[in-house]
């Protein structure tokens, strides 16, 4: 069973333990460190606990902690529409858990906080991101050619979309 739930500081030893990972780390931004260390893992915490504009949950499989998926949702006249982000410990790939996550999130993201449009870019070797966000519904808007410098080369970043179709949304957009 999968779920997602806010984190907690008794979650840092199993978000370094499975993110000091440079097969996870390839395909995240440098703002991660790597190495990853406990330390690491606190001071996210204690971020994200006092930021307003992401909303980033814990995702458990089977009760074990497993990884980390969040939406940052975006100012101005981006307002109604978020970031997703995520990243799954190598023990756990495999097994739909992801697939699974991304929905609980999309869902919370359209339902809970009446956006309009969710995001996300997915470099180009990473094909089983991009099979989970297509399993959602989510669809390839472009590919940013050489827009991403990782590990000393340069690589094409894919960016996914998905709408917000529900009538709800039709109706909160003309009351705000």
């Amino acid at each position: 069973m999968v779920i997602i739930r806010p984190l907690a500081l008794s979650d840092k030893s199993s978000i370094a333990a499975l993110l000091n990972n440079k097969k996870i780390w390839d395909n995240l931004t440098d703002f991660i460190p790597y190495p990853y260390s406990e330390e690491d893992a606190i001071q996210f915490i204690e971020f994200v606990a006092n930021n307003t504009l992401q909303h980033v949950f814990a995702i458990d499989y089977n009760t074990n902690f497993c990884g980390v998926i969040e939406l940052v949702v975006q100012q101005d006249v981006y307002k109604k529409s978020a970031k997703i982000g995520y990243w799954l410990g190598e023990p756990f790939w495999g097994k739909g858990i992801m697939t699974k996550a991304v929905k609980l999130i999309t869902n919370y993201g359209f339902e809970e906080l009446s956006l309009v449009r969710i995001f996300t870019s997915v470099y180009e070797y990473n094909s089983a991101s991009m099979k989970v966000l297509e399993k959602n519904g989510y669809k390839k808007e472009g590919i940013f050619k050489k827009a991403i410098f990782k590990n000393k080369a340069l690589y094409d970043e894919h960016r996914y979309f998905k709408l917000n179709t529900t009538e709800k949304i039709k109706s909160s957009i003309l009351t705000d």
